[in-house]
């Protein structure tokens, strides 16, 4: 990579890997877009542009403008609120990433597409989930990650486009808090831990979900970009997890630094029954064979990590 364009820069992930490329290729080799604008570290940290993913000459002209060589897409609409706007999901999410294949394909630019442990259903195996497995996702932000992984292994072998990716497990950042995800609980309770001393889980205790913290995350994009493509094997949707939790086991780490934090119930069943039909644990092998995959960070680490950060925010 050497001139990147992202799109949904914005989001929970670009806000932290927008300035992370910047550091690593150039404030001026990375061009940040997004439907809206918003956080100053990445408007003000080098060029910005506004865009809608659908809008394919605008999409096109940028980025032949720019003369990015790779595209990191990462616009699109999170679980919980694709279920409840399944329409505008697909639009953005599915309608949206063949728009950025096409303008990659039309400007020889390599492509990094995220997807995501939501591109498995409740007939895939829970534990130890194969790097190819059953894949039959009940809500249309899985629907729209399956046909992405699809799409871009389509785009590679039809037309050669060096497209990568990963399936992204829950992501925990202090940076920005995330929008409509389910496993936004995971962020969100260290905020409260910090704050009331307490917090109320909107998901079941019992119920284990991958995560990783999002320097982990950040690492893995570059490493993977970067990788030598004769030792890849797969390209596209690897696994990719540092731990695997419940909201008890994360509490438990809490309260060794906040001993009298207190977790509660109130389990909204929506997001309950996504996180039911995700896997429990993930098998990174192919990661970690192909490219090396090597997360720094467990539930400790993170957790007395998280806590630091987000109580320096208060002072």
């Amino acid at each position: 990579m050497k001139r990147i364009l992202i799109t949904g820069a914005n989001g929970q992930i670009g806000v932290e890997l927008t300035p992370y490329l910047r550091k690593i290729y150039g404030s001026e080799n990375v061009l940040a877009t997004d439907c809206r604008e918003g956080s100053g570290i990445v408007s003000e940290g080098g060029p910005f542009s506004l865009l809608d993913v659908r809008d394919g000459k605008a999409f096109s002209d940028l980025m032949t403008s720019f003369r990015a060589d790779a595209l990191v897409h990462l616009a699109g609409i999170l679980s919980a609120t694709g279920e409840a706007k399944p329409q505008l999901a697909w639009d953005v999410n599915g309608n949206g990433t063949f728009v950025a294949l096409e303008c990659a394909r039309a400007n020889s630019a390599a492509v990094f597409f995220p997807s995501s442990i939501a591109a498995f259903g409740p007939s895939t195996p829970r534990r130890d989930t194969p790097q190819d497995t059953l894949q039959r996702p009940t809500t249309i932000y899985g629907v729209a990650k399956v046909t992405g992984e699809l799409l871009c292994d389509y785009y590679h072998l039809k037309y050669g486009l060096d497209t990568r990716g990963v399936r992204f497990p829950g992501l925990i950042s202090y940076e920005a808090l995330p929008g409509g995800g389910t496993t936004d609980y995971a962020v969100h309770i260290y905020y409260e831990a910090v704050s009331k001393g307490a917090y109320t889980s909107y998901i079941a205790a019992g119920t284990f979900m991958d995560m990783m913290y999002m320097p982990d995350a950040l690492e893995a994009v570059v490493r993977l970009m970067e990788a030598d493509p004769s030792k890849l094997v797969h390209r596209n949707a690897f696994n990719i997890s540092a731990m695997s939790f419940e909201p008890g086991q994360i509490a438990a780490e809490i309260k060794k630094h906040i001993p009298g934090f207190s977790l509660s119930y109130d389990v909204d069943p929506v997001r309950q029954g996504i996180a039911e039909s995700w896997p429990d644990s993930l098998d990174c092998s192919a990661a970690r064979e192909e490219w090396g995959f090597s997360p720094r960070y467990d539930l400790a680490l993170m957790t007395a990590d998280m806590l630091r950060r987000v109580g320096g925010k208060g002072r």
